[in-house]
């Protein structure tokens, strides 16, 4: 039988920071918004972290930034790559919103 988590097509989970989750939580944030951070995680998920559009951090490589909404005009999600993690791993570690 052959290993699962060794199909190259397969996503890796994207985990919530406490400070995305209670954003996601919040009843004010506009539903464009939630919108775009839930696509946004679907895509880092499929992606393995390598979304499109995304910016890597000079100082740290696992350190990842996407722009949310329509050529980034709702804000930018930060994230990080945990790939040497068991098993391996992205979280959504912060949104910032314009």
């Amino acid at each position: 039988m052959s290993d699962p988590t060794s199909d190259e097509s397969e996503g890796w989970p994207c985990v919530l920071s406490e400070e995305v989750t209670e954003l996601l939580k919040d009843p004010a944030l506009p539903g464009d918004v939630f919108g775009a951070i839930v696509a946004a995680a679907v895509v880092i998920t499929e992606t393995r972290g390598e979304a499109p559009g995304s910016t890597g951090s000079a100082k740290w490589s696992q350190q990842r930034r996407l722009p949310l909404g329509t050529g980034g005009s709702l804000g930018i999600a930060e994230y990080v790559i945990v790939a040497d993690a068991d098993p391996p791993h992205i979280v959504l570690t912060r949104i910032q919103l314009y």
